[in-house]
């Protein structure tokens, strides 16, 4: 049996949560309106609670005490006191053991029972009752950690925004099935730090891996009940620590060696974090964290009945934004994961929800305000989910400079003009060319646009030539969850087939969208999987399904071979060639005087597009001239930047079109790059004079590259 301390000293109300210092560990936990607080310690599995120890100061509404004889691996939790009046926002119930809301390691798991609620489930009153069982026995343990790391020379790989191509990737499906990882290793952050999966990205071309959450987070109780887990993470209780369940080793050092492992092949690590709600709930939800803590200061409640929650999340509470003690939180949570754990930037769900100050979305709130100025955060790659559920929360294009967007416009655009509706040829130019109606105005470039054609959230790019509707039946929710809109053709046959007509046709359509994707100007996602045909089965909200409906299935076939073999040369061509990452917008005159105008819209006549044509219902099909010649934009040393000049031919038409090749500055004659019709993008016969036709295959994308005659 472990001896009990014995030594309390006063400690200090900062730095907030468990801090190490070599000699003991300070306690510091922020309750403005608690009567009392007990620091739990409990035995080293966790089981049994070995003492409780009263915080007697209390600092500017912090309560605080330093245990010299306190060591790293320690468990320990809070039982708070204060009134129980739901119907003035107070929840304070010390039968139930709360977590450190600055915790920087959870171990153990949350074992539902209805001991975790801080009234009794299925009383009348039912929330305004109070149920006196313990729950610490089925809650997780928070666990003091030593902090100390060799970083080394870890540096982060600092990855321009127009070089930027973000992979989205949840941690555990990922390598769930990866043959080549250690089946010890799979589903963790040891395992994305793999040689194998590292090479894999490293071939892909990708920069910057995006991560799902990884904030320590809950699976909620009726999904549990049903055999199901919230696989996606988007339920977050815990802001500084890593997810236990996608660690191999226990420890927080593995997370830190897979930041060092990506870094050192030159790939960054965007975090996806959900700072808007948390996972305890509505008013009906458990007593796990903020709301034992002090359910008043963490959350917005509704101001004249004060028992429920503004909920702008759909989750059943938000964070409350207005308080100084939880932005600090938040803060303190960013630059702790960039300074501590050296990720390099965030993008952040439901972000409208943290700019409402009142109940309106204030594009100057506080939070963008702070992080503008912060010397740590201002210096990484932020990008905004621009939306929440509440009224006047979508919010695309209104984020303040530094921030960047998912442009949902682009995603529902490429969909729907892939899929042959008509009318969208000139929403189709926009997007393609990074949005300058949504982000020129104010200031921002095309880097502010992140592209994508599928996310998490929705079907996954094999899905979406394969399904016109959602399959959700394994959701266990009728078929009744997920979005009906998706904007998605299934070429003929709904779900799987064997027929190769319709199979080949399916392929085209994703090397179109792909191709479309990495042609665009903007900051080009692409969802983990996508390159190697990953299908959710038809599923277009698995967000409960830790199976093979999510994970990445790597058995190699010939179709992924070829689709990979396809994304590799795109991501390569991008990279190589500056005309497709501009760094400013187009401006569709020309530059300088030179006469070269740096883009020009072409119709299938070979002729330029003029402002009656953009509105045509009819058309499909169109072309852009994109002159390398016209870029304006120097390197980091100040010298010019050059490239070739290219043309872009789409046609989302379903037959064959003959597209005249214009007759432009800078050569006469066309080299054929690559075209969606053939397998792996590879064309045969590759070269094309100015004024001749080229045969431009029904739904189907080709690069031509202009080829100047030497004298």
């Amino acid at each position: 049996m472990a001896k009990p301390i014995t030594a309390v000293w006063p400690g200090r109300p900062y730095p907030r949560g468990a801090t190490w210092d070599g000699e003991g560990v300070n306690f510091a936990l922020f309750s403005e309106n608690a009567e009392k607080v007990e620091l739990c310690i409990f035995d080293d599995k966790g089981r049994r609670e070995l003492q409780r120890i009263e915080l007697r100061e209390h600092t500017d509404q912090v309560w605080h005490c330093y245990l010299p004889e306190a060591r790293p691996g320690m468990l320990y939790g809070y039982r708070v006191y204060g009134p129980y009046k739901p119907e003035a926002g107070q929840r304070f119930n010390p039968h139930k053991l709360l977590l450190d809301p600055y915790a920087k390691a959870i171990v153990g798991s949350l074992n539902w029972s209805d001991a975790h609620f801080g009234y009794r489930i299925g009383h009348e009153r039912q929330d305004l009752s109070f149920d006196r069982r313990d729950s610490a026995p089925g809650m997780p343990k928070c666990q003091v950690v030593d902090t100390a790391f060799t970083w080394g020379e870890d540096r982060r790989p600092d990855i321009a925004w127009h070089e930027t191509i973000i992979y989205e990737l949840h941690v555990k499906g990922f390598t769930m099935q990866h043959p080549e990882v250690p089946p010890p290793l799979r589903g963790t952050y040891a395992g994305l730090a793999t040689t194998a999966v590292i090479e894999y990205l490293k071939r892909l071309g990708i920069t910057t891996v995006e991560l799902m959450p990884v904030h320590t987070f809950v699976d909620d109780r009726h999904l549990v009940e049903k055999g199901l887990r919230n696989y996606w993470g988007y339920n977050s209780i815990g802001y500084f620590a890593p997810d236990n369940r996608y660690s191999a080793t226990g420890q927080v050092a593995e997370f830190k060696t897979m930041v060092k492992a990506l870094h050192s092949a030159g790939i960054e690590v965007i975090l996806d974090v959900v700072y808007n709600h948390t996972a305890e709930g509505n008013h009906l939800g458990p007593t796990l964290c903020f709301r034992g803590i002090d359910n008043a200061s963490y959350y917005r409640l509704v101001a004249d009945n004060p028992r429920y929650y503004m909920d702008y999340t759909g989750c059943g509470n938000t964070l409350n934004m207005q308080h100084p003690r939880v932005l600090q939180l938040i803060m303190d949570s960013l630059r702790y994961w960039v300074n501590e754990m050296h990720v390099d930037g965030f993008r952040f769900d439901l972000a409208s929800a943290l700019a409402r100050e009142l109940h309106e979305v204030d594009r100057l709130g506080a939070f963008f305000d702070i992080i503008r100025q912060d010397p740590v955060l201002s210096r990484v790659k932020l990008i905004a989910e621009p939306w929440d559920l509440g009224e006047g929360g979508y919010q695309v294009g209104n984020f303040p400079v530094g921030w960047t967007e998912w442009n949902d416009k682009y995603r529902d655009t490429m969909r729907a003009y892939w899929k042959g509706d008509g009318g969208l040829i000139g929403e189709f130019a926009r997007r393609l060319t990074g949005s300058s109606d949504l982000y020129g105005k104010s200031g921002r470039r095309p880097h502010a646009s992140i592209n994508f054609v599928t996310a998490h959230d929705g079907f996954t790019l094999h899905d979406l030539v394969t399904y016109n509707e959602k399959h959700n039946e394994a959701n266990l929710e009728g078929n009744r969850d997920g979005h009906n809109h998706n904007l998605s053709w299934n070429c003929g046959v709904e779900g799987e087939t064997d027929d190769p007509r319709i199979n080949a046709l399916r392929a085209r359509q994703k090397r179109n969208l792909l191709a479309t994707l990495l042609l665009s100007q903007g900051v080009p996602m692409l969802l983990a999987g996508d390159e190697i045909c990953r299908t959710q089965r038809g599923n277009n909200n698995a967000y409960c399904q830790d199976n093979e409906i999510s994970w990445v299935d790597w058995n190699p076939t010939e179709p992924k071979r070829k689709l990979l073999a396809f994304v590799q040369r795109m991501v390569a061509l991008r990279r190589d060639h500056p005309v497709f990452h501009r760094r400013h917008f187009f401006q569709g005159r020309p530059i300088h005087g030179t006469g070269v105008k740096d883009i020009v819209w072409l119709k299938p006549d070979g002729q330029e597009m003029t402002d009656e044509e953009w509105n045509q219902h009819h058309a499909r099909c169109l072309g852009v001239y994109l002159a390398g010649e016209g870029l304006t934009e120097t390197d980091e040393r100040g010298r010019p930047i050059t490239d070739n000049n290219f043309l872009v031919l789409f046609n989302a038409h379903h037959e064959e079109i003959p597209f005249t090749l214009p007759q432009l500055a800078g050569g006469p004659r066309w080299l054929v790059v690559l075209d969606t019709a053939y397998e792996e993008g590879l064309a045969w016969d590759g070269m094309y004079m100015a004024g001749s036709a080229y045969p431009l295959q029904g739904r189907s994308l080709a690069l031509l590259q202009q080829q100047r005659i030497s004298p």
